[in-house]
Protein backbone atom coordinates (compact mmCIF):
# COMPACT_ATOMS: atom_id res chain seq x y z
CA UNK A 1 0.00 0.00 0.00
CA UNK A 2 1.38 3.38 -1.06
CA UNK A 3 -0.16 6.57 1.09
CA UNK A 4 1.15 10.25 1.55
CA UNK A 5 2.72 10.98 4.60
CA UNK A 6 3.46 14.14 5.21
CA UNK A 7 4.22 17.77 3.45
CA UNK A 8 7.26 19.11 4.53
CA UNK A 9 7.53 23.42 5.27
CA UNK A 10 10.34 25.35 6.12
CA UNK A 11 9.19 27.57 8.86
CA UNK A 12 11.07 30.90 10.03
CA UNK A 13 9.46 30.47 13.93
CA UNK A 14 8.61 27.39 14.72
CA UNK A 15 6.28 28.42 17.64
CA UNK A 16 4.35 31.03 15.70
CA UNK A 17 4.02 28.49 12.68
CA UNK A 18 2.27 25.67 15.59
CA UNK A 19 0.27 28.25 16.82
CA UNK A 20 -1.26 28.76 13.34
CA UNK A 21 -1.98 25.19 12.51
CA UNK A 22 -3.65 24.45 15.67
CA UNK A 23 -5.29 27.39 16.83
CA UNK A 24 -5.93 28.96 13.34
CA UNK A 25 -6.80 25.70 11.28
CA UNK A 26 -7.88 23.66 14.17
CA UNK A 27 -4.80 20.86 13.77
CA UNK A 28 -3.41 19.28 16.69
CA UNK A 29 0.45 18.97 17.28
CA UNK A 30 1.48 15.35 16.73
CA UNK A 31 4.86 15.07 17.88
CA UNK A 32 8.10 17.68 17.39
CA UNK A 33 11.73 16.15 18.13
CA UNK A 34 14.90 18.53 18.27
CA UNK A 35 18.05 17.68 16.37
CA UNK A 36 21.25 19.72 18.34
CA UNK A 37 23.62 18.23 16.22
CA UNK A 38 22.14 19.23 13.37
CA UNK A 39 20.74 22.55 14.49
CA UNK A 40 17.23 22.15 13.55
CA UNK A 41 13.46 20.48 14.91
CA UNK A 42 11.03 18.84 13.29
CA UNK A 43 6.89 19.36 14.04
CA UNK A 44 4.82 17.74 12.76
CA UNK A 45 0.66 18.59 12.39
CA UNK A 46 -2.99 17.00 11.46
CA UNK A 47 -5.58 16.32 12.10
CA UNK A 48 -5.51 12.90 13.00
CA UNK A 49 -2.66 10.26 13.90
CA UNK A 50 0.42 10.19 11.03
CA UNK A 51 -1.05 6.42 10.84
CA UNK A 52 -4.49 7.31 9.62
CA UNK A 53 -3.87 10.43 7.52
CA UNK A 54 -1.45 12.94 5.79
CA UNK A 55 0.73 15.35 7.85
CA UNK A 56 2.17 18.43 7.40
CA UNK A 57 6.23 18.86 8.86
CA UNK A 58 6.93 22.42 9.99
CA UNK A 59 11.20 22.33 9.89
CA UNK A 60 12.97 24.83 11.92
CA UNK A 61 16.51 25.58 11.14
CA UNK A 62 17.85 27.70 13.93
CA UNK A 63 19.79 29.70 12.03
CA UNK A 64 17.64 30.57 9.13
CA UNK A 65 14.98 33.67 10.38
CA UNK A 66 13.20 33.23 6.94
CA UNK A 67 12.77 31.59 3.49
CA UNK A 68 11.74 33.05 0.36
CA UNK A 69 8.50 30.78 -0.74
CA UNK A 70 9.90 30.29 -4.61
CA UNK A 71 7.77 30.00 -7.78
CA UNK A 72 6.94 26.69 -7.87
CA UNK A 73 5.12 25.95 -4.78
CA UNK A 74 1.47 25.45 -4.79
CA UNK A 75 -0.68 25.28 -2.00
CA UNK A 76 -1.83 23.19 0.46
CA UNK A 77 -5.82 22.32 0.43
CA UNK A 78 -8.13 21.70 3.36
CA UNK A 79 -11.26 20.25 3.00
CA UNK A 80 -14.02 22.68 5.23
CA UNK A 81 -17.85 22.16 5.73
CA UNK A 82 -18.63 25.90 4.97
CA UNK A 83 -15.57 27.88 3.57
CA UNK A 84 -17.42 31.63 4.03
CA UNK A 85 -17.82 30.27 7.74
CA UNK A 86 -13.51 29.06 7.35
CA UNK A 87 -12.89 32.21 6.39
CA UNK A 88 -14.84 34.33 9.05
CA UNK A 89 -12.91 32.00 11.82
CA UNK A 90 -9.65 32.27 10.23
CA UNK A 91 -10.05 35.99 10.59
CA UNK A 92 -11.11 36.00 13.66
CA UNK A 93 -8.06 33.91 15.19
CA UNK A 94 -5.50 36.80 13.60
CA UNK A 95 -5.26 34.34 10.23
CA UNK A 96 -4.82 36.10 6.72
CA UNK A 97 -7.45 35.49 4.44
CA UNK A 98 -5.97 35.96 0.88
CA UNK A 99 -8.70 35.44 -1.46
CA UNK A 100 -12.68 35.32 0.28
CA UNK A 101 -14.52 32.47 -0.50
CA UNK A 102 -16.52 31.90 -3.66
CA UNK A 103 -16.75 29.96 -6.87
CA UNK A 104 -13.46 29.14 -8.66
CA UNK A 105 -12.81 31.09 -11.67
CA UNK A 106 -15.01 28.96 -14.34
CA UNK A 107 -16.41 26.28 -11.91
CA UNK A 108 -18.66 26.15 -9.22
CA UNK A 109 -16.30 24.91 -6.34
CA UNK A 110 -16.35 27.02 -3.46
CA UNK A 111 -12.83 27.72 -2.36
CA UNK A 112 -10.83 30.34 -0.55
CA UNK A 113 -7.56 30.50 -0.03
CA UNK A 114 -5.57 31.55 3.35
CA UNK A 115 -1.47 32.16 3.79
CA UNK A 116 0.02 30.71 7.63
CA UNK A 117 2.52 32.67 8.73
CA UNK A 118 5.24 32.40 6.34
CA UNK A 119 3.08 32.93 3.44
CA UNK A 120 2.49 29.65 2.16
CA UNK A 121 -1.00 29.39 0.68
CA UNK A 122 -3.88 27.17 2.19
CA UNK A 123 -6.69 26.62 -0.23
CA UNK A 124 -10.20 26.03 1.63
CA UNK A 125 -12.13 23.92 -0.48
CA UNK A 126 -15.96 23.51 0.81
CA UNK A 127 -16.90 19.54 1.10
CA UNK A 128 -19.44 19.00 -1.60
CA UNK A 129 -19.15 21.50 -4.33
CA UNK A 130 -16.14 19.62 -5.74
Amino acid sequence: MRRILHTMLRVGDLQRSIDFYTQVLGMKLLRQHDYPDGRFTLAFVGYAPESEAAAIELTYNWDTPAYELGSGYGHIALQVDDAYAACDDVRSKGGKVSREAGPMKHGTTVIAFVEDPDGYKIELIQRGTQ
